[in-house]
């Protein structure tokens, strides 16, 4: 844990946003020491509007088990986004949100073989 999703404009490189991503997740201490836990992926978009001017956008989110206080959802958000900034993207819009995951209704199950 957590699942990190991140969508994007296709125009952006999604090889150079998951490090970023995955990165902030450790950064937060939130999850395994060893980031064995913390799984990234993304979304290319070709078709989207941005308001009356096309612009390229990440939005990322973390689903995360229920349970964390309204602070450490704010420190990963945070965390993540400091990351995506790195990248310094001119006119990009970039966004972070943090959902949980709620532990009853939650399954889980890795294949050995």
């Amino acid at each position: 844990m957590p699942h990190c999703i991140v969508e994007h404009s296709a125009s952006l490189d999604g090889e150079l946003i998951l490090p970023l991503v995955f990165a902030g997740a450790m950064t937060s201490a939130l999850f395994e020491a060893d980031g064995s836990g913390i799984k990234v992926r993304s979304v290319a978009y070709q078709s989207y509007i941005t308001g009356k001017a096309r612009s390229d956008f990440v939005h990322v989110v973390l689903k995360i088990l229920a349970g964390r206080t309204p602070a450490q959802k704010e420190m990963l958000s945070r965390s993540v986004l400091a990351q995506l900034q790195t990248l310094e993207l001119p006119r990009c819009s970039l966004t972070v949100e943090i959902v949980d995951i709620e532990r009853a209704s939650y399954s889980k199950w890795v294949s050995e073989s």
